[in-house]
């Protein structure tokens, strides 16, 4: 099953999108396979969002990488517990690289997850992330997927007031939908994930040699 940028603008504009259906209704989503580059300036990538960017490495690096990304897309999970670690060594932590994850959910629960972590404490931030990908298929895949959330929340210190108030929170999710909406339309995000490395686009399940060749030419 594909799932494309005009699929998304469906669900985006017909509302299913809700709160209330993001911890009731869920699939997964795949990710696309690796296309050629188009070009973005990162001047436009770095535009003001409608929520802002959430920065792991150094503000200063001289390579940018924008993610764009859906929580219940396996393929990004995939990347995410096998590329990042490697990439976080050899790049981030070595003040080479920063690495900025934007929010292109494709269904309820992408939304749902994305949410909480933008409720987390900023520092809490990737670590939540990272929690949601390890367990995506706990829950995305759940009856009830509110159960095996609020126990990632928890570990990030919600209480199941404030994990209630995350979810219901109108205007955090009318921001998840903006930023959605600005990456296809002004940036020609059509699957997941998608990176931008100092502008250059490339879709797909990225291997740290691959990264690496992009990366390399930037510095």
């Amino acid at each position: 099953m594909n799932f494309n940028r005009r699929k998304a603008l469906k669900i985006a504009a017909t509302g299913i999108l809700a709160v209330k259906a993001a911890v009731v209704l869920g699939y997964a989503v795949p990710g696309s396979v690796v296309t050629p580059a188009h070009a973005v300036t990162v001047d436009q990538l770095m535009e003001p969002q409608a929520l802002p960017d959430m920065v792991m490495g150094d503000p200063n690096a001289p390579v940018t990488i924008i993610e764009y990304a859906s929580m219940t897309c396996p393929h990004c999970a995939a990347f995410h517990e096998t590329t990042l670690p490697a990439l976080k060594e050899k790049y981030i932590d070595t003040g080479k690289v920063k690495l900025i994850l934007r929010e292109f959910p494709f269904d309820p629960r992408a939304a749902a997850a994305f949410m909480l972590a933008r409720c987390a404490p900023p520092e809490q931030y990737y670590p939540m992330v990272s929690a949601l990908f390890q367990q995506q298929k706990t829950w995305s895949s759940a009856e009830n997927a509110a159960v095996p959330l609020l126990q990632i929340a928890k570990l990030a210190g919600f209480t199941q007031e404030k994990f209630e108030a995350c979810l219901k929170d109108q205007e955090l999710l009318n921001k998840v939908r903006a930023v959605f909406k600005k990456a296809s339309e002004e940036y020609g995000v059509e699957s997941t994930p998608t990176f931008f490395i100092n502008g250059e686009k490339t879709s797909g399940t990225l291997s740290i040699e691959e990264m690496s060749k992009i990366i390399d030419k930037n510095l």
